[in-house]
């Protein structure tokens, strides 16, 4: 297989993966919440989300994998954040372009 093959390959692998993480509505759910709210803790997760601690602790491992989610821990609590740098404004343009297009496709103006 020549290099430019690989390298397709491999960024086609790379998008499947950072899509599919964002694809799934409790990871979402979980990201967004972050996002509006600066860094929280799991139960905090949990009683905004009405997510149940387990999903939040998978969804949360997950996010933090992929680095869209950072945890620091203080004291005895681990608090999440979104990765400011790159996940927020991207997911900043995301939102934009869904106001665009996705949101009048949905209500039936295009």
């Amino acid at each position: 297989m020549n290099s430019y093959k690989t390298k397709n390959t491999k960024m086609q692998g790379a998008y499947a993966m950072f899509f599919t993480t964002l694809a799934n509505n409790n990871r979402l759910r979980i990201i967004n919440l972050l996002r509006k709210s600066g860094k929280l803790n799991v139960t905090d997760i949990c009683k905004n989300t009405k997510l149940e601690q387990s999903l939040v602790s998978h969804g949360l491992k997950m996010l933090e994998y992929h680095g869209m989610v950072f945890v620091k821990r203080e004291g005895k609590c681990r608090y999440y954040s979104v990765n400011e740098q790159t996940i927020k404004p991207l997911l900043d343009i995301i939102d934009a372009h869904m106001k665009q297009y996705c949101c009048k496709i949905i209500a039936g103006e295009i």
